[in-house]
């Protein structure tokens, strides 16, 4: 079974950054795209950045200009690139990969969390 295994988060003052990476334990065909979600405790979880397999990027609208997604599909990781960290960034992360199994049907892998911490 296909494990996303993501690493890079920690605990750093504001201002600072931090760099998330995400590895597939072994090779997804057919990713359609790849992302960043966050949850923080009391709150749903939400989109952070994703791009797609045409290297289109979306991003959520507290992180753009300070986050920034990228991607290396030989190797099949994402990464998300974190500066002008806020106290209100704290959060875990999670990684999403998904794949298309069908005209118009998905598959998602989801990574088991990292913790970012940003103190004020």
């Amino acid at each position: 079974q296909v494990q996303l295994v993501e690493s890079g988060g920690g605990l750093v003052q504001a201002g600072g950054s931090l760099r998330l990476s995400c590895a597939a334990s072994r090779k997804i065909f057919n990713i359609n795209a790849m992302g960043w979600y966050r949850q923080a405790p009391g709150k749903e979880r939400e989109l952070v950045a994703r791009i797609t397999s045409d290297d289109s990027t979306d991003y959520g609208d507290s992180v753009k200009g300070r986050f920034t997604i990228s991607r290396d599909n030989a190797k099949n990781t994402v990464y998300l690139q974190m500066n002008s960290l806020k106290p209100e960034d704290t959060a875990v992360y999670y990684c999403n990969f998904r794949q298309r199994v069908g005209i118009s049907s998905f598959f998602n892998y989801w990574g088991q969390g990292t913790q970012v911490t940003v103190s004020s």
